[in-house]
């Protein structure tokens, strides 16, 4: 049976239903905004709160009963992802985990669809989708939960954002008693809703691939589109899987897909009153590792370090760190593997990467230090503190844009009573000189 004749069934009720779960993991030409952290290491596998972007998405799939396999689709070469998925596949040993690798960037939609055969193997009637750059505390069982008391097609996570803020994201117009989705706007011009799309779904199989099927045969059947110019050959470069260089269309959920989803009367939205935000840019990996280890902390995690005079939780130091009895860390820092603290240091709200040193008496405030990176004594890095809702790591310094968060590349080095502030360093640079609000190259 063709993978687009997908038969109608009786769906199920209870948790036992087949179900499996798709991480969306982007590929190298995305992610520039993550630069020069992403120059080093594809994005999701950059370690937030001690664990890479995407673990803590397989984190709470694992936390779903019955998922027995994870697709992850991008267009990263497969050795990337190599050794996280056979360290996964030991520390969550009832999941599969797969990568699928787009020969091209195919967008959202366009991605899943490509990928159908894959996902639609052992016959799952419903599959999650998650965004990798999305920190929240991802509540898939409460998502479930709706989607069957709804007999739902496809239920989307939201949150609440300020209405100024609002625009910058696809909006929601649901009803106030169903849950159900009335209206989708992806980035609307003028404000209409400040609920959110949190990038993360659960579809009904039954309904998404011939929804994404048709998105495609309404854009092949266009004459042109500016933005698509080579639309016409669209429909025949999915349904073929032709890989050919002149098919490069992009197909995405937020665009394309959602808005006429919201015509069903069976999508709801599942709005989450717990932490969520993106993981865009380098600097908003800060936030999210405060995000994820406050969480931790509230779930009684082992992983962290354990208050006193000098620990301020939430606080995780990897076991092969060496940090001074007399360095004083917290909250919200992450320490990586081999990094070496030493005496009088501080460091708050920052994460200082694996085989790193800050030397005696420095100061690291709202940044991350690079892998191989080296602080010298008396030394001061540090970012501007931002509102905890504000949604931006940008702020605005004598008219200009720059980074909150300061962000030092992989193998810089900061002299000795140096102080660098709100400033993105490229790898392999020594500052030997006070700077400020710069992107140095």
């Amino acid at each position: 049976m063709s993978s687009l004749q997908i038969p109608r069934r009786e769906k199920a009720h209870g948790t036992s239903a087949a179900t499996k779960a798709v991480i969306l993991v982007g590929g190298p030409s995305r992610g520039t905004r993550f630069r020069p952290l992403s120059l080093d290491l594809p994005k999701p596998l950059f370690d937030v709160a001690g664990h890479p972007i995407v673990w803590h998405c397989l984190t709470a799939i694992a936390k779903v009963p019955h998922i027995q396999e994870v697709c992850m689709i991008g267009y990263y070469d497969e050795s990337v992802f190599r050794d996280f998925i056979k360290d996964a596949s030991k520390e969550f040993p009832q999941i599969k985990i797969i990568y699928l690798r787009e020969y091209q960037a195919l967008g959202t939609a366009g991605g899943l669809y490509h990928f159908r055969d894959a996902i639609l193997k052992g016959s799952p009637e419903r599959f999650f989708v998650l965004n990798a750059d999305v920190c929240c505390s991802f509540p898939l069982n409460d998502m479930l939960k709706l989607f069957e008391e709804r007999d739902a097609e496809a239920v989307i996570l939201g949150t609440r954002v300020s209405e100024d803020a609002a625009s910058n994201f696809g909006c929601i117009v649901s009803d106030a008693h169903t849950r159900r989705v009335l209206h989708y706007v992806e980035k609307p011009e003028s404000h209409i809703s400040n609920l959110i799309n949190c990038g993360v779904y659960l579809f009904s199989t039954e309904c998404i691939f011939p929804s994404i099927r048709s998105a495609i045969k309404k854009r092949s059947d266009r004459s042109r589109l500016v933005s698509y110019p080579s639309s016409e050959n669209l429909e025949s470069s999915f349904i073929q899987d032709d890989d050919s260089d002149e098919k490069n269309e992009v197909l995405r959920l937020e665009q394309d897909i959602l808005s006429e989803l919201a015509d069903s009367k069976q999508f709801f939205v599942y709005e989450t009153k717990d932490f969520w935000r993106q993981i865009k840019t380098a600097g908003s990996a800060v936030p999210a590792n405060a995000l994820y280890l406050q969480k931790a902390q509230q779930t009684g995690s082992n992983e962290l370090a354990k208050a006193s005079a000098n620990i301020i939780p939430p606080v995780f130091i990897h076991p092969t760190a060496e940090v001074d009895p007399s360095a004083k860390l917290g909250p919200n820092v992450s320490i990586g593997p081999r990094a070496v603290i030493g005496a009088g240091v501080r460091i708050k709200e920052s994460i200082v990467l694996e085989d790193s040193e800050v030397k005696h008496d420095a100061c690291i405030l709202y940044s991350i230090i690079g892998w191989s990176s080296r602080v010298g004594a008396w030394a001061r890095v540090e970012g501007t503190p931002t509102p905890v809702t504000s949604h931006s790591t940008s702020i605005t310094k004598n008219g200009v844009k720059v980074q909150s968060i300061t962000i030092l590349g992989k193998e810089c080095g900061v002299g000795d009573e140096v102080r660098v502030q709100n400033c993105v360093c490229l790898p392999f640079k020594e500052l030997k000189r006070d700077v400020a609000n710069e992107v140095i190259m």
